[in-house]
């Protein structure tokens, strides 16, 4: 037999070294594929909807299958976004607005990207917006006021953070390093 199996002889199976699988029903790869994305990381429904259409998934099928892992759990969209907030919000300093648009990009529904905002607080963001500018503060030193204002406000800008704000936590920071407060934009300048 060994001889037979060196001279080219044998299984398929043994050559390769694997048993060939019966090819799979759309719903069989519809779960697969899913399964595989959610062992990663979480994923909205809409991330796996747009999974199964780039593979090639009938969208009757893709819906059946998302729609059970949604029954038992699988994908939760507001879980999703609730952990996304929290996670990003603490981890980047991302304010509501940046938040918001990373949510909606992902496919999360407006109304599950307003109730997981709704763990943000106007007094929490700008505590994190504090933390932001006092963080970033000592490597502008030595810059020009204004230049300083620009740096510090874009960076916020960047993170989603609303102009006045921006320039309120800018101001009150460089004001404790002692700058004069008179010499400062406001916001709507």
């Amino acid at each position: 037999m060994r001889e037979h199996e060196e001279r080219g002889g044998g299984s398929r199976a043994g050559r390769e070294g694997r048993q060939e699988l019966p090819p799979q029903s759309p719903e069989e790869q519809a779960r697969a594929i899913c399964l595989r994305l959610l062992t990663g990381s979480p994923r909205t429904r809409r991330q796996l909807a747009d999974a199964l259409e780039k593979r090639g998934i009938p969208e009757e099928v893709a819906q059946e299958v998302l729609s059970r892992y949604e029954e038992v759990g699988l994908i939760d969209d507001a879980a999703f976004a609730g952990a996304w907030v929290e996670s990003r919000h603490r981890g980047r300093g991302l304010a509501r607005r940046a938040l918001a648009q990373e949510l909606r990009t992902k496919g999360v529904h407006a109304t599950l990207v307003a109730d997981a905002l709704e763990q943000l607080d106007s007094d929490q963001e700008e505590e994190t917006a504090r933390e932001l500018v006092e963080r970033k503060l000592r490597a502008t030193r030595g810059l020009e006021r204004d230049k300083r204002i620009r740096r510090l406000a874009g960076m916020l800008a960047r993170k989603g953070y609303p102009e006045g704000m921006a320039l309120r936590v800018v101001r009150r920071a460089l004001e404790s390093e002692g700058e004069d407060p008179d010499d400062f934009p406001h916001p709507g300048e």
